[in-house]
């Protein structure tokens, strides 16, 4: 019985973690996007966590966009960025310090670290 209580305790330890963690994602983050052909772009992503639900805009050089279609599962997530007629996926990880985030632009994937500011 105690066994079953001990691990009952855990797993719900664990998962408020993991909800604490989520709930640090929310707010700003920035870092530098370089593209192939050297261009670098600085951007900065305010996130809002809602349950599941990824809101936020995203700070360009062409600038604000809304995040679009933005879902979180765990510590991964997706989401879409407008520009023009042009959609922009992003998808990534969030890991407690940083985010890695994968854009898909033109055909080309790039990747960039974000850093809480």
């Amino acid at each position: 019985m105690k066994r079953k209580f001990l691990t009952t305790v855990l797993l719900c330890c664990c998962f408020l973690a993991c909800l604490a963690a989520i709930a640090d994602f929310s707010g700003s983050w920035g870092g530098i996007l370089t593209m192939e052909n050297g261009d670098q772009y600085p951007l900065t992503y305010h996130f809002k966590i809602d349950g599941d639900k990824l809101t936020g805009t995203v700070q360009t050089p062409k600038g604000e966009l809304p995040v679009d279609d933005g879902k979180i599962n765990g510590d991964k997530f997706t989401f879409t960025v407008t520009l023009g007629d042009i959609e922009i996926p992003h998808s990534g990880k969030f890991y407690g310090d940083s985010i890695g985030v994968d854009i898909a632009a033109n055909g080309v994937k790039v990747h960039t670290t974000l850093k809480r500011k």
